[in-house]
């Protein structure tokens, strides 16, 4: 892991202006994402986790402060192509294939036949899906769905994958295989990541930094870089060192709610 600084905001807030006054989503957020780093965002429901992870996309825009990615704004950052996106929901259409849905955004930018089909079958070979390119989404479990999700975001190979929550919906047992295969794949790509979660073990298995927010308006309460391996089994969750860092994170969420 290098120091070169990949994403970075200073004093960034967001207001929402609605019908009943104004709502607090982000207040004087400060955060360096360097390259290579798997960041997660944890915090209870509302403090703005996900509206972070979409200023960096430039998907919302600050009221104060800044963020830039690669050095450069969101917005030019959205327009290099900098990032791929991973939602809540796989977000697959079903009258397409998984090919199908893979290919959409390398077609919208104008790739060939050729090189689409060789990024289709790289990014699903990344994501343990070989064979499934002829498949409908329906076809597939949820997991199964949400990892072709994945390989859509990695299709155009971009340098940064933010992810808002893509297994919260799925159950422990498929959830946990997800994690292990996503950290497989954070080791072969070197992507920088940025994932938000409600799970504080997810937070601690997958991370290189963890990073709790309090309740509205959003703010970090502190940054837990972690003395994890790179290389996690599932089993090192039972481990002194990872309750260690869980213990810490859980305060860090409990002296969140002390703004209140």
């Amino acid at each position: 892991m290098t120091n070169t600084t990949v994403i970075s905001a200073k004093n960034l807030s967001l207001t929402f202006e609605t019908n009943d006054g104004p709502v607090h989503a982000l207040k004087d957020v400060d955060l360096d994402i360097h390259k290579g780093d798997f960041v997660s965002f944890i915090g209870p429901s509302g403090c703005g986790k996900t509206t972070f992870l979409r200023c960096m996309a430039d998907l919302e825009h600050p009221t104060a402060g800044s963020i830039t990615v690669n050095g450069v704004s969101a917005e030019e950052a959205r327009k290099a192509r900098a990032y791929g996106y991973v939602f809540q929901h796989a977000g697959l259409y079903p009258w397409r294939t998984i090919g199908g849905n893979i290919s959409l955004p390398l077609e919208i930018m104008g790739y060939s036949k050729q090189d689409q089909q060789d990024r289709i079958a790289r990014v699903l070979e990344l994501v343990e899906l070989e064979g499934f390119e002829k498949k409908f989404p329906w076809q597939l479990s949820g997991g199964m769905q949400q990892r072709a999700s994945i390989a859509r975001a990695l299709a155009f190979d971009a340098d940064i994958l933010l992810m808002d929550e893509p297994f919260g919906a799925l159950d422990e047992i498929v959830r946990d295989h997800l994690n292990e295969q996503l950290l497989k794949l954070w080791a072969r790509t070197n992507k920088t990541i940025g994932f938000v979660t409600h799970s504080i073990p997810e937070a601690v298995y997958l991370s290189t930094k963890i990073v709790v927010m309090s309740p509205r308006p959003g703010r970090i309460t502190d940054v837990i870089e972690s003395t994890l391996p790179k290389e996690r089994p599932l089993d090192i969750r039972d481990t002194p060192e990872f309750l260690e860092i869980a213990h810490r994170v859980r305060d860090g969420l409990r002296a969140g709610h002390a703004y209140d």
